[in-house]
């Protein structure tokens, strides 16, 4: 058996090491160009410290939903790429393919009554997790697949959750806006060891 990899894979490994370096993708569809950004300021939910809302602890406590892992990835891609203003390009999606061939793209799904309502998908190398986005087609699902993406990250052994831009939904859980500088501390602390396995 030849353990030549493809140029997808080859792809999937550059794209992967420019997260590791701190950058995130943007997509156009337009120009079909992929756009990184590196910006000085980042949000991260702090794994050691995150919060569950009260409210959405009382809602999964009477709630009929199920999580799985990696069972529709691209369905929950394709979800979070509908929305009117996306930078979920096409190309971007097609690149996605390759990360998904070497392990490294994961996500957390939301079914009720055996239907997909909500999820979320991102990025996994060594201790960090990129978070890229969600999506929710029933009430309070996106809310319950981050809940579950903290719990599982934790039980992981995963030292960092970046979540890229802080908006209200993300300081419930938490989230705080971090120097660049602090965030290449801890970006470096989750690459001394081995891979977790999300």
């Amino acid at each position: 058996m030849s353990n030549r990899k493809t140029s997808e894979e080859l792809r999937a490994e550059k794209i992967l090491h420019l997260y590791a370096q701190g950058a995130f993708p943007m997509g156009d569809d337009d120009s079909g160009e992929i756009d990184w950004f590196y910006p000085e300021i980042r949000t991260i939910i702090p794994l050691d410290s995150y919060n569950i809302p009260r409210t959405l602890k009382k809602f999964l406590e009477n709630s009929d939903f199920e999580f799985r892992f990696d069972t529709s990835v691209f369905e929950v891609i394709n979800y979070c790429a509908e929305r009117e203003s996306t930078w979920i390009s096409s190309q971007l999606i097609r690149e996605y393919k390759g990360l998904f061939k070497i392990g490294a793209l994961h996500s957390v799904e939301v079914f009720s009554d055996n239907k997909l309502v909500g999820g979320l998908y991102g990025i996994s190398f060594r201790g960090a997790f990129f978070g890229e986005s969600m999506f929710s087609k029933a009430s309070q699902a996106s809310k319950a697949a981050l809940a579950v993406l903290l719990k599982r990250l934790n039980e992981k052994g995963y030292s960092l959750l970046d979540v890229q831009f802080q908006t209200d939904h993300l300081k419930m859980f938490g989230a705080i806006e971090i120097s660049l500088t602090d965030y290449n501390s801890l970006l470096e602390k989750t690459y001394q060891g081995f891979d977790i396995k999300f």
